[in-house]
């Protein structure tokens, strides 16, 4: 386990599939991020068991600051009681420490605030990041690109410009998409591709995802392709293109893998319309030289869509201080939220 200070904080962002954790000293410098599994609709014992190889992995701390996306699962009831749920279990799993829950414009609260604040504190942790990133840039926009969502906010004057709050506003106004590097379905992202010479239809199966896509294209790192594949089984070249071959209405040895891997070029290219589209929709009120922030597990994605936009790049590392700039961009609300609550403590 790790000596660090017990001036370090540690960040965590509580996710439905993933638990990502940052380590910051007391000056906020990015120290290390690691992500670990945690398939919450599996049940409350694997966000323990992420805790527990988290702690081992990172070390303890005597200052946690926690935000949230988790409570989306449908093991609870609603958001408020998941949020709930997950700030108990955190309590639990955390003992003898100080605990702060990120509940997005009300700041970190304790955690006998959180039953007052759950609307709040549900996942709020893309205005953690756009927070972090408005203290460094006067305008841009933050496009983190996860395993499963997109979140697209726009920095105007030094702050976050967001037009809605929650998760339903956001989908309503275009700032959050439910497209992703990794998790999500082949079929949510077309519903038409080219095969054997003519368009045709899909199938409308969870039979493949986009990790088997980007594995087919090269743009998925190994070290972040850590969900289960649609089938459980492996995720060479041949396995994803087998399960992407199903998506046709085919087996993968019904053509050569250089067909299926245009296949899945097509199918990303869909995606980075998609999600250029959406940018340039957020993005209609700021300057055309507001630069696109990126973020997220996809960030080499997210650079395409600002070339596609006409909009300068600026990776969200190069905003980052510390050894770990790197997967801070990568879990950029994990290492936000701890960057916020070390401004905190120094103030």
């Amino acid at each position: 386990m790790s000596s660090r200070p017990s001036s370090d904080i540690l960040g965590w962002d509580v996710g439905g599939a993933h638990l990502k954790v940052a380590r910051v000293d007391a000056a906020g410098n990015a120290l290390a991020l690691e992500q670990f599994p945690c398939p919450l609709w599996h049940g409350m014992e694997r966000l323990s068991r992420a805790v527990e190889t988290a702690v081992s992995t990172l070390g303890n701390a005597s200052h946690h600051a926690i935000t949230m996306t988790g409570e989306l699962a449908d093991i609870f009831a609603s958001r408020h009681d998941g949020v709930l749920a997950i700030s108990t279990a955190m309590q639990q799993y955390l003992p003898g420490v100080r605990l702060q829950y990120y509940a997005g414009e009300s700041g970190l609260i304790k955690a006998a605030q959180v039953a007052q604040h759950t609307s709040c504190i549900a996942s709020a942790n893309w205005l953690a990041s756009s927070h972090f990133i408005a203290r460094a840039l006067p305008q841009g926009l933050l496009v983190d690109m996860g395993s499963t969502t997109t979140d697209i906010v726009a920095v105007q004057n030094g702050k976050p410009q967001a037009q809605g709050m929650t998760d339903a506003a956001r989908l309503g106004t275009g700032e959050l998409v439910y497209s992703g590097l990794i998790r999500t379905p082949v079929m949510a992202v077309v519903q038409r591709v080219p095969f054997n010479g003519q368009m045709q239809r899909i199938a409308a199966e969870h039979f493949a995802t986009m990790a088997d896509v980007y594995r087919l294209t090269g743009k998925l790192d190994a070290a972040h392709d850590i969900s289960d594949s649609a089938d459980g089984k492996g995720k060479s070249p041949l396995e994803s293109a087998r399960r992407l071959a199903r998506m046709v209405g085919h087996d993968v040895e019904d053509a050569p893998l250089l067909a299926w891997q245009a296949l899945a070029h097509f199918i990303a290219s869909a995606q980075l319309q998609d999600l250029t589209a959406a940018v340039k929709t957020v993005a209609a009120a700021l300057p055309d030289d507001a630069p696109v922030v990126g973020a997220g597990v996809g960030r080499t994605i997210v650079k395409q869509i600002a070339q596609k936009s006409g909009r300068p790049y600026v990776d969200f590392a190069d905003l980052v201080a510390g050894e770990a700039a790197d997967s801070a961009a990568m879990y950029a609300p994990a290492y936000a939220v701890a960057w916020l609550a070390s401004r905190a403590s120094n103030h």
